[in-house]
């Protein structure tokens, strides 16, 4: 393992230059902003939007928005553990996602951020970065971060502590004492109790139904993500499909297959032609390559 992470450094630039309105809380495009395409339509992220009279930003993939319709949007993807900004508009004529990805940099712009928003938004997808691209702990003795780098190996080096004792000391990524038992090994170690929580989870979590999708009633409700592992929930709206905050790929929470694969022989709002997908008795492990 390594004993340190490599801090997770974004940039910031001049360019957020508010009104009085903005610093009073109503966040406002500068007209005279030459940087920005301005139009007069509705704004795309928000359905509800008939005002053509307000100017709106274009961002870079053609979509309308406003600073507080862009700021709602990226604010709710961060709450969702997503630090990728994807635009969510349907292109013109069909129910497909846009899915372009912006810039931290031009959401900044355009979204009109605050200092305090800056700050929440860098703090948060530096967080969020770090644990989609590091597997990494504290030590239970020294408490420094150890990465893991093999992710089917629960037993973990901490060369701190090693050099520290003069011998070498592991422990368990899973009930984080100190290694018993031989390794390497992907269930777990021989101390009592060493049990994988995520899996005792999936194995009894209790059922859940889809309202919005025709046939789904006895469906568990929670999941791992069949592409890295993640432990997700379904909201109960929308159709059956859902993204995964970890590694943004989307799978169909009924069947576990990634969607493209389930629309070959369903739909989005109609049962599997596979059926509910049982329990899950393993978590799939993320093949960052």
């Amino acid at each position: 393992g390594r004993a340190h992470l490599p801090p997770v450094v974004i940039s910031s630039s001049p360019g957020n230059t508010m009104t009085t309105q903005q610093q009073e809380g109503e966040k406002r495009y500068d007209p005279g902003d030459t940087t920005l395409k301005f139009v007069n339509r509705q704004d795309d992220l928000d359905p509800l939007d008939d005002d053509t009279e307000t100017p709106k930003a274009e961002m870079s993939c053609g979509h309308a928005v406003t600073p507080e319709s862009l700021t709602g949007w990226c604010r709710s993807l961060l709450d969702q553990s997503q630090f990728k900004f994807l635009c969510p508009a349907l292109e013109e004529g069909t129910y497909d996602m846009c899915g372009a990805e912006w810039s931290y940099q031009e959401v900044r712009r355009l979204a009109v951020l605050t200092t305090e928003e800056m700050e929440h938004f860098e703090k948060t997808m530096a967080a969020l970065a770090a644990a989609t691209y590091c597997e990494y702990k504290s030590c239970p003795v020294c408490e420094t971060f150890v990465e893991r780098e093999d992710l089917t190996n629960l037993s973990v080096l901490c060369t701190v502590c090693t050099a520290d004792k003069g011998q070498r000391y592991e422990f368990c990524w899973q009930c984080l004492k100190q290694w018993k038992g031989p390794a390497p090994r992907s269930d777990r170690c021989d101390n009592d109790g060493c049990i994988n929580q995520d899996l005792e989870l999936l194995k009894n979590c209790e059922t859940t139904s889809l309202p919005q999708v025709a046939g789904v009633t006895d469906c568990p409700s929670i999941r791992a993500c069949p592409t890295c592992g993640q432990r997700v929930e379904h909201d109960k709206t929308g159709c059956k499909n859902i993204l995964c905050p970890r590694c943004n790929k989307e799978f169909c929470f009924v069947c576990l297959k990634l969607t493209e694969e389930c629309l070959e022989t369903s739909s989005y709002f109609i049962a599997c032609s596979a059926g509910v997908a049982p329990r899950q008795t393993t978590i799939p492990t993320w093949n960052r390559n």
